[in-house]
């Protein structure tokens, strides 16, 4: 079967409404089906993200948060990376000085944590590399879909770099301890396919395929239940024992919302639902 093409992710379409960041490297617009793209746009620098770019995001996030047209969100990079990670010749400045080193992690731990919690589901488009700074923020996505020719890895080995708690453990959650270790101690980039054994990556797919397998399968979480999904990321955010007082004021919710009553009556009527 030949491979579906899209409209390519790393720039708007007809009709997507572009929205200001205000910071250099960073683009974002929405599209009619409901579906925002978040760029990281830095061709030249295998989009590295820069102090100003972490410092942006979570305020970028949040305006995206409260629009009522976006129903899921879509991270991605400019041409053929998605982030080589934090913007090296940015970090000999910022190590120069402890205080400013502390700093920077904590704008980097910012900016995950944001996109961590945002309320609709997020999916990483992975094309090339993912590494570092880079696939911290693919891991704080829900999802990661990725072309045959990513390559993924989180290197702080190799610079003698300390990660924060939040990033290792949000890693060891995903891959489990061995295999956070494994990535953590070598540095070691994955190829696609191996990254999907780890549980790095959700899907693997032709690069020619990635943009239309992505912007299908956003529109698709765009069409569901903003309630389920809220409800699930919601579960799911916090330690098990306190997964069921998360999950209250949803189940409450659900009781007398009009997403049940409109997903019953669209399967009795043999329609898409309308939520």
């Amino acid at each position: 079967m030949p491979a579906r093409t899209a409209h390519p992710l790393d720039r708007p379409g007809p009709g997507d409404a572009e929205l200001p960041t205000g910071t250099p490297g960073l683009r974002c617009w929405v599209g009619q089906d409901r579906v925002a793209v978040l760029l990281l746009e830095r061709p030249e620098r295998r989009n590295a993200v820069t102090g100003a770019m972490w410092r942006a995001l979570p305020g970028v996030l949040a305006s995206l948060a409260e629009r009522p047209d976006v129903r899921a969100l879509v991270l991605t990079g400019a041409g053929g990376a998605f982030s080589a990670g934090a913007d090296i010749a940015e970090l000999a400045g910022v190590y120069a000085d402890p205080a400013a080193a502390d700093a920077y992690h904590a704008l980097n731990v910012a900016a995950e944590e944001a996109l961590a919690a945002f309320p609709r589901p997020t999916l990483a488009a992975v094309r090339g590399a993912c590494v570092g700074g880079g696939c911290q923020l693919a891991l704080a996505c829900d999802l990661r879909l990725a072309a045959e020719d990513a390559r993924l890895g989180i290197t702080p080995a190799k610079l003698g770099v300390v990660y924060p708690a939040v990033p290792t453990l949000r890693l060891a959650a995903l891959v489990g301890p061995a295999r956070a270790k494994y990535l953590l101690f070598s540095g070691e980039l994955l190829s696609a396919d191996r990254a999907e054994r780890f549980g790095l990556l959700d899907e693997v797919l032709p690069s020619a395929g990635l943009d239309a397998r992505v912007r299908e399968f956003a529109a698709l979480l765009a069409r569901r239940s903003a309630q389920t999904i809220g409800a699930v990321k919601a579960a799911l955010s916090v330690a098990p024992a306190d997964a069921a007082a998360a999950l209250a004021p949803w189940e409450r919710a659900s009781r007398t919302a009009p997403d049940v009553r409109e997903g019953l009556a669209a399967f009795l009527e043999r329609r898409e639902p309308r939520f």
